[in-house]
């Protein structure tokens, strides 16, 4: 910092601490800010773009946020310039561009000083002491909008120049009421959808592209990225915590072509805040939740950013804990609020500035769950009830480290990420027979996966260049399962797969007429998969070959697409995407048997205007038609255990719509809904006659016509989907007020595949409220969630097992949260 007019060279820490020690007040209204200059990738830091997301607040805090964000010296000689109000700003900017933005909204105009420093002054002289009077100050306009780059398109292209349906959610929003996960994002949008069977348990959907209900052999739907790196490979969502992220994208369609094997109905990619360094500083969060019918409960979330050698190298930590209270009662054990959650997790990121536009950057992630029951109850007992004497905890830890090198080639960028991944997951399932002795079954499924993407390429603002990249990934996964009396677990068949994919990939887009933005990519991947069945000799194969397995297939994915200017902020999309997933092997009764790889492909169209959260009004409209090919799904077999096959062949219509307006400043409404029509048109015949046939008994024909009807319509998605939203942020008396409010419905859809998990889901409408109100560096939040408290049916499935329960898994009950962050 530097007071105006003064010592325009004092460092900012020791500004920093001058102001510490306490000023005269006409001292402190003088105080400004100076940021250090820094140079990024051989040009100024004033000369890149960043990503902003500046809260409405005094024009000096805002310029503060910007000096670390942006890495520039702003000062601001005008002690009522440094006070005045101005909205928030959010968007890619670089750094003359945002101030610019800020300047308009406060009558001020910004004057450079050398090559990455301004000054702030008022763009007028003030009003005359004579008049007494003054008109009253309208509201400032909306900053000027500016681009949303969609960084997962790994070419930086603009949103509005990329073809396909792209949300980007802010991770201010996300942390808006306190630490959370996964759940956060299928809130905020109607075409992400989720099993509930706990954290860390559940698989997630987009745009309708669903297999199963469990986490088997079979590899995800969703690809889910931190960075560059994929979470996981064939595991269940790990549920990390959303914090401290500059932004969470979502890609909906296959992403097979940029992003590989299990990404058919698209992609989630976390963008983790980098190291900051240009200063010092952090923030802190604590609140406390009480839950209607059940247990309380707490959360924590730390963050701290420390420059550690100038410019040069710097270290950002965040560390988050929670405790989610307990709602489902089990009389059979004596005890009420069983299904009590705790979650502890962090991050840890150094980056290095190499020198010539080159830095390194080494990521750690890990996190752990404990569940110490599960959350699902039984429809016709005492609501939030469950009839059973085990307990069915699961438990969940996660870990990742990345290395990430990036910098330029003259005029082409290269980014390289290596990555090692360690997955577990525990489960128990209660698998006591009708009026029998207690039973449980246990399952264990290990994942180790080692990555390295590296890429070069190349943009234009104006959506055209290139890519082209390489990757490889070597997955191993080992289940193990157990079965028996709670103290006397024996092992069952269990088995392991590995899958190593070398790819090579690649994506161009011209501009062929000024309105006219094309592009095309091809993936190719030799993949080679391996499996083997475990625990097998207390047990018959199906035969020899089945037992271990072995085979390489090569995989060629292309893609195509258009972007059509129609009018200005108003383009329409076409596009044609594939994906796949690799085969494996999996668990059939007391065998082991072998599923083949599925491809998915998709043709859509869609129409937009107006940007989000910068225009006035903003609407898209997108059509899909997906062709399923050899569907992997899991399903009950005869012997009542999860298995995995191919289950034929089915075709998917999606249609989806998004609306946004802002009728007043700081006010922003939102609507969306989604449609999905899916069948599995071709069951598969094999599969048809084995379900038939282990109904056991009676008339095999009708059998398989109940068989056949059951099997047609894919599992876990609802027909409607449907959210409104509205979000304000503005200033009441002279505080900043964000509030955040959203009402969700989620339609009817079936459990699973097959005649036992036939159960109906769904058809029920969520909410949650929440308000912050800042004091200067504390804020004090409260929301509600499920604020109509209703029950609901998330996910029908608790235990896979039938003990003669109808099973429902129901909302969290209203849940009321106070919390208190600060930034220090």
């Amino acid at each position: 910092m530097s007071p105006a007019g003064g010592a325009d060279h004092l460092p900012a820490p020791a500004a920093a601490g001058w102001r510490a020690r306490g000023l005269a007040p006409h001292a402190r209204r003088a105080l400004v800010w100076a940021a250090p200059v820094a140079l990024v990738w051989g040009a100024p830091a004033a000369a890149q773009t960043v990503w902003l997301d500046l809260p409405a607040a005094p024009l000096g805090e805002q310029v503060i946020a910007l000096g670390r964000a942006a890495r520039v010296s702003v000062v601001v000689p005008d002690p009522a310039l440094w006070r005045r109000r101005v909205p928030a700003l959010r968007g890619r900017y670089d750094a003359a561009g945002a101030l610019a933005a800020i300047a308009r909204v406060a009558g001020a105009r910004a004057e450079p000083l050398g090559a990455a420093g301004w000054r702030l002054v008022p763009a007028a002289p003030r009003p005359a002491r004579a008049r007494v009077t003054p008109p009253p100050t309208p509201l400032p306009p909306p900053p000027p909008p500016a681009d949303v780059i969609v960084t997962a398109s790994k070419r930086d292209t603009p949103r509005d120049r990329f073809a396909g349906d792209t949300h980007r959610v802010d991770g201010a929003t996300l942390a808006l009421g306190g630490v959370g996960g996964t759940e956060r994002l299928t809130q905020r949008l109607a075409s992400v959808a989720s099993t509930y069977l706990g954290a860390g348990r559940n698989k997630l959907f987009i745009r309708g592209i669903a297999d199963s209900s469990f986490t088997g052999p079979t590899q995800a739907t969703v690809g889910q990225y931190l960075g560059d790196l994929r979470l996981s490979y064939n595991a269940p969502d790990p549920d990390l915590r959303l914090a401290d992220l500059a932004a969470v994208e979502v890609l909906e369609g296959p992403q097979g072509t940029l992003y590989g094997a299990g990404s058919l109905g698209g992609l989630i990619r976390l963008v983790p805040n980098a190291p900051d360094l240009a200063a010092s500083y952090g923030s802190a969060t604590l609140g406390g939740a009480l839950t209607a019918h059940g247990a309380p409960g707490v959360d924590a979330q730390a963050t701290l950013n420390l420059p550690l050698v100038g410019d040069r190298l710097g270290l950002r930590l965040v560390g988050t804990a929670a405790s989610e209270g307990g709602y489902i009662d089990k009389p059979a054990r004596g005890r009420d609020d069983v299904n009590r959650t705790r979650i502890h997790g962090g991050r840890a990121a150094a980056l290095l500035r190499l020198g010539d536009g080159w830095s390194a950057e080494l990521i750690a992630v890990g996190q752990r769950i404990r569940g110490a029951d599960s959350q699902y109850a039984d429809r016709a007992a005492p609501p939030l009830t469950r009839d059973a004497a085990v307990a069915e905890g699961f438990g969940a830890d996660f870990a990742q480290g990345q290395l990430v090198l990036d910098g330029r080639l003259g005029a082409v960028r290269l980014r390289s990420t290596t990555g090692v991944t360690a997955h577990d997951l525990t489960e128990r399932y209660d698998a006591t027979p009708p009026g029998g002795a207690p039973r449980l079954f246990a399952q264990a499924n290990r994942t180790r996966m080692t990555a390295n993407e590296t890429r070069l390429w190349q943009a234009a603002p104006d959506g055209s260049g290139w890519l082209a990249g390489f990757s490889y990934v070597a997955n191993d996964t080992r289940l193990r399962r157990l079965f028996g009396a709670p103290d006397a677990l024996a092992p069952t068949t269990g088995v392991t797969n590995r899958v190593d994919e070398t790819t090579v990939y690649g994506e161009a887009g011209v501009r062929l007429l000024p309105g006219l933005l094309t592009s095309a990519g091809l993936r190719v991947t030799r993949s080679v998969l391996s499996g083997a069945g475990e625990d097998l000799a207390l047990f018959a194969r199906a035969d020899a070959r089945a037992a271990s397995a072995r085979r390489a297939q090569t995989i060629a994915l292309p893609a195509a697409a258009a972007v059509i200017d129609l009018a200005p902020a108003t383009n329409l999309f076409l596009r044609y995407q594939q994906g796949f997933r690799p085969g494996g092997i999996a668990i059939d009764g007391d065998f082991v048997r072998r599923f083949r790889n599925d491809r998915v492909a998709t043709i859509e169209a869609g129409l937009r205007r107006g940007r989000p959260r910068r225009d006035r009004f903003d609407a898209a409209i997108t059509v899909a038609r997906t062709a399923w090919h050899d569907i992997q799904a899991d399903f009950i077999d005869p012997s009542g255990l999860p298995t995995t096959a191919n289950v034929g062949d089915g075709r998917l219509w999606t249609v989806e719509a998004n609306a946004g307006a802002m009728p007043l400043p700081g006010l922003r409404l939102e609507a969306a809904a989604t449609f999905n029509d899916s069948v599995i048109d071709e069951p598969a015949y094999d599969l048809v006659i084995a379900l038939a046939a282990g109904g056991g008994g009676g008339d095999l024909a009708l059998a398989r016509a109940e068989v056949l009807a059951r099997l047609r319509q894919i599992p876990n998605i609802a027909r409607v989907t449907a959210r409104l939203g509205a979000g304000y942020e503005g200033v009441v008396a002279g505080r900043a007020l964000t509030l955040d409010g959203w009402l969700r419905y989620v339609g009817r859809s079936r459990l699973g595949v097959g005649p036992v998990l036939g159960q109906a889901q769904g058809d029920y409408v969520d909410t949650g409220l929440t308000a912050r109100l800042r004091f200067g560096a504390v804020a004090l939040s409260a929301g509600v969630t499920n604020l109509l408290d209703v029950r609901g049916n998330r996910f029908a499935l608790g235990t896979p097992f039938v003990t003669g329960r109808d099973q429902v898994t129901p909302l969290r009950p209203r849940t009321l949260r106070i919390g208190v962050d600060a930034a220090f």
